[in-house]
Protein backbone atom coordinates (compact mmCIF):
# COMPACT_ATOMS: atom_id res chain seq x y z
CA UNK A 1 0.00 0.00 0.00
CA UNK A 2 1.48 3.32 -1.04
CA UNK A 3 0.14 5.25 1.93
CA UNK A 4 1.45 2.58 4.34
CA UNK A 5 5.05 3.22 3.35
CA UNK A 6 4.67 7.00 3.54
CA UNK A 7 3.13 6.91 7.02
CA UNK A 8 6.16 5.23 8.62
CA UNK A 9 7.57 7.48 11.34
CA UNK A 10 10.61 7.31 13.63
CA UNK A 11 9.98 6.77 17.34
CA UNK A 12 8.64 9.79 19.25
CA UNK A 13 11.24 12.12 20.80
CA UNK A 14 12.52 11.37 24.29
CA UNK A 15 10.44 14.20 25.73
CA UNK A 16 7.23 12.39 24.80
CA UNK A 17 7.58 10.21 27.88
CA UNK A 18 7.66 13.33 30.04
CA UNK A 19 4.57 14.68 28.25
CA UNK A 20 2.66 11.49 28.98
CA UNK A 21 3.66 11.67 32.64
CA UNK A 22 2.37 15.25 32.86
CA UNK A 23 -0.93 14.47 31.16
CA UNK A 24 -1.54 11.27 33.12
CA UNK A 25 -0.74 13.04 36.40
CA UNK A 26 -3.26 15.74 35.51
CA UNK A 27 -5.86 13.02 34.94
CA UNK A 28 -5.11 11.42 38.31
CA UNK A 29 -5.57 14.81 39.95
CA UNK A 30 -8.89 15.56 38.26
CA UNK A 31 -10.16 12.03 38.98
CA UNK A 32 -9.40 12.61 42.68
CA UNK A 33 -11.28 15.93 42.64
CA UNK A 34 -14.19 14.54 40.64
CA UNK A 35 -14.96 11.35 42.53
CA UNK A 36 -17.93 9.47 41.07
CA UNK A 37 -18.74 12.39 38.75
CA UNK A 38 -16.09 11.01 36.38
CA UNK A 39 -17.61 7.72 35.24
CA UNK A 40 -14.91 6.55 32.80
CA UNK A 41 -14.19 2.85 33.34
CA UNK A 42 -13.09 -0.32 31.59
CA UNK A 43 -15.63 -1.36 28.98
CA UNK A 44 -17.03 2.15 28.48
CA UNK A 45 -16.31 2.70 24.79
CA UNK A 46 -18.47 5.53 23.30
CA UNK A 47 -15.30 7.65 23.04
CA UNK A 48 -13.79 4.92 20.83
CA UNK A 49 -16.43 5.44 18.14
CA UNK A 50 -15.98 8.18 15.56
CA UNK A 51 -12.69 9.36 14.11
CA UNK A 52 -10.77 12.35 15.43
CA UNK A 53 -7.61 14.10 14.33
CA UNK A 54 -4.27 13.08 15.82
CA UNK A 55 -0.97 14.87 15.35
CA UNK A 56 2.38 13.48 14.24
CA UNK A 57 3.50 12.92 17.83
CA UNK A 58 0.43 10.81 18.52
CA UNK A 59 1.01 8.89 15.29
CA UNK A 60 4.64 8.14 16.14
CA UNK A 61 3.64 6.96 19.62
CA UNK A 62 0.94 4.67 18.22
CA UNK A 63 3.30 3.17 15.65
CA UNK A 64 5.89 2.51 18.35
CA UNK A 65 3.22 0.93 20.54
CA UNK A 66 2.11 -1.36 17.74
CA UNK A 67 5.73 -2.33 17.01
CA UNK A 68 6.17 -3.26 20.68
CA UNK A 69 2.92 -5.24 20.63
CA UNK A 70 4.18 -7.17 17.61
CA UNK A 71 7.11 -8.35 19.73
CA UNK A 72 5.19 -9.36 22.86
CA UNK A 73 1.89 -10.44 21.26
CA UNK A 74 2.20 -10.78 17.47
CA UNK A 75 -1.25 -12.32 17.07
CA UNK A 76 -2.98 -9.40 18.78
CA UNK A 77 -0.87 -6.93 16.80
CA UNK A 78 -1.88 -8.63 13.55
CA UNK A 79 -5.54 -8.24 14.49
CA UNK A 80 -5.07 -4.52 15.22
CA UNK A 81 -3.32 -4.00 11.90
CA UNK A 82 -6.03 -5.94 10.07
CA UNK A 83 -8.73 -3.79 11.65
CA UNK A 84 -6.78 -0.69 10.60
CA UNK A 85 -6.50 -1.93 7.00
CA UNK A 86 -10.23 -2.63 6.87
CA UNK A 87 -10.94 0.83 8.28
CA UNK A 88 -8.68 2.53 5.73
CA UNK A 89 -10.37 0.63 2.91
CA UNK A 90 -13.78 1.84 4.10
CA UNK A 91 -12.72 5.43 4.71
CA UNK A 92 -10.40 6.16 1.77
CA UNK A 93 -13.09 6.94 -0.84
CA UNK A 94 -14.51 9.81 1.24
CA UNK A 95 -11.38 10.72 3.20
CA UNK A 96 -11.26 14.53 3.71
CA UNK A 97 -7.62 14.77 2.78
CA UNK A 98 -5.03 12.77 0.88
CA UNK A 99 -5.58 9.01 1.33
CA UNK A 100 -2.13 8.39 -0.15
CA UNK A 101 -0.49 10.06 2.85
CA UNK A 102 -3.27 9.88 5.40
CA UNK A 103 -3.02 13.62 6.02
CA UNK A 104 -6.19 15.64 6.58
CA UNK A 105 -6.90 18.80 4.62
CA UNK A 106 -8.63 20.67 7.44
CA UNK A 107 -9.24 18.91 10.78
CA UNK A 108 -11.56 21.73 11.83
CA UNK A 109 -13.49 21.95 8.56
CA UNK A 110 -17.03 20.78 7.84
CA UNK A 111 -15.91 17.82 5.72
CA UNK A 112 -14.06 16.29 8.65
CA UNK A 113 -16.74 17.12 11.22
CA UNK A 114 -19.20 15.02 9.22
CA UNK A 115 -16.74 12.23 8.40
CA UNK A 116 -16.83 8.67 9.81
CA UNK A 117 -18.66 9.48 13.02
CA UNK A 118 -19.67 5.82 13.41
CA UNK A 119 -16.25 4.31 12.68
CA UNK A 120 -14.87 2.15 15.50
CA UNK A 121 -11.23 2.74 16.44
CA UNK A 122 -9.04 -0.13 15.17
CA UNK A 123 -7.19 -0.21 18.50
CA UNK A 124 -10.40 -1.14 20.33
CA UNK A 125 -10.90 -4.78 21.23
CA UNK A 126 -14.67 -4.99 20.69
CA UNK A 127 -15.03 -8.16 22.77
CA UNK A 128 -13.20 -6.89 25.85
CA UNK A 129 -14.05 -3.20 25.48
CA UNK A 130 -10.40 -2.30 26.02
CA UNK A 131 -7.70 -0.57 24.00
CA UNK A 132 -4.99 -2.83 22.57
CA UNK A 133 -2.63 0.17 22.44
CA UNK A 134 -3.66 1.76 25.73
CA UNK A 135 -0.17 2.76 26.89
CA UNK A 136 0.48 4.44 23.52
CA UNK A 137 -2.91 6.09 23.05
CA UNK A 138 -3.16 9.68 21.73
CA UNK A 139 -3.42 12.68 24.01
CA UNK A 140 -7.10 13.13 23.06
CA UNK A 141 -7.84 9.68 24.49
CA UNK A 142 -5.96 10.51 27.70
CA UNK A 143 -7.92 13.68 28.39
CA UNK A 144 -11.39 12.64 27.22
CA UNK A 145 -13.92 12.63 30.04
CA UNK A 146 -13.01 15.49 32.40
CA UNK A 147 -13.77 19.12 31.57
CA UNK A 148 -11.03 20.50 29.31
CA UNK A 149 -11.01 24.07 28.04
CA UNK A 150 -11.52 24.29 24.28
CA UNK A 151 -12.00 27.12 21.83
CA UNK A 152 -15.74 27.33 22.35
CA UNK A 153 -15.84 26.79 26.09
CA UNK A 154 -15.47 23.62 28.15
CA UNK A 155 -15.44 20.19 26.54
CA UNK A 156 -16.62 17.25 28.66
CA UNK A 157 -17.90 13.72 28.08
CA UNK A 158 -21.70 13.75 28.03
CA UNK A 159 -21.78 10.69 30.30
CA UNK A 160 -19.77 12.38 33.04
CA UNK A 161 -20.58 15.15 35.54
CA UNK A 162 -24.30 14.54 35.41
CA UNK A 163 -26.13 17.16 37.48
CA UNK A 164 -23.12 19.48 37.63
CA UNK A 165 -24.03 23.00 36.50
CA UNK A 166 -22.10 24.93 33.88
CA UNK A 167 -21.01 27.34 36.59
CA UNK A 168 -19.65 24.53 38.78
CA UNK A 169 -17.96 22.59 35.97
CA UNK A 170 -14.70 24.65 35.92
CA UNK A 171 -14.01 23.41 39.46
CA UNK A 172 -13.17 20.05 37.88
CA UNK A 173 -11.19 21.42 34.95
CA UNK A 174 -8.24 19.37 33.70
CA UNK A 175 -5.19 21.29 32.48
CA UNK A 176 -3.30 18.55 30.64
CA UNK A 177 -0.22 20.39 29.35
CA UNK A 178 0.19 23.70 31.20
CA UNK A 179 3.60 24.57 29.76
CA UNK A 180 2.95 23.65 26.12
CA UNK A 181 5.42 20.76 25.98
CA UNK A 182 3.42 19.03 23.24
CA UNK A 183 3.86 22.00 20.86
CA UNK A 184 7.61 21.97 21.47
CA UNK A 185 7.81 18.25 20.76
CA UNK A 186 5.75 18.61 17.59
CA UNK A 187 8.28 21.15 16.29
CA UNK A 188 11.02 18.65 17.08
CA UNK A 189 9.22 15.94 15.11
CA UNK A 190 8.64 18.32 12.20
CA UNK A 191 12.32 19.32 12.07
CA UNK A 192 13.45 15.70 12.25
CA UNK A 193 11.04 14.18 9.73
CA UNK A 194 9.86 17.12 7.61
CA UNK A 195 6.36 15.79 8.16
CA UNK A 196 3.57 17.81 9.72
CA UNK A 197 -0.19 17.83 9.71
CA UNK A 198 -2.89 15.71 11.29
CA UNK A 199 -4.09 12.24 10.41
CA UNK A 200 -6.38 9.62 11.98
CA UNK A 201 -5.54 6.46 13.88
CA UNK A 202 -6.47 3.98 11.14
CA UNK A 203 -4.04 5.46 8.62
CA UNK A 204 -1.05 5.53 10.93
CA UNK A 205 -1.57 1.90 12.00
CA UNK A 206 -1.47 0.41 8.49
CA UNK A 207 2.21 1.39 8.05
Amino acid sequence: MRYALRMRLPPPPAGDRRLIQIVDSALVDVARRSGDRLVCRKGCTPCCIGVFAINQLDAARLQQGLAELEICDPARAAVVRARARESVARLSPSFPGDPATGLLDDPEGPRFSEFANDEICPALDPDEGTCDLYESRPITCRIFGPPVRVKDGMGVCELCYQGVSDEELPKYEMVPDPNGLESHLLKEVDEKTGRHGDTIISFCLVS
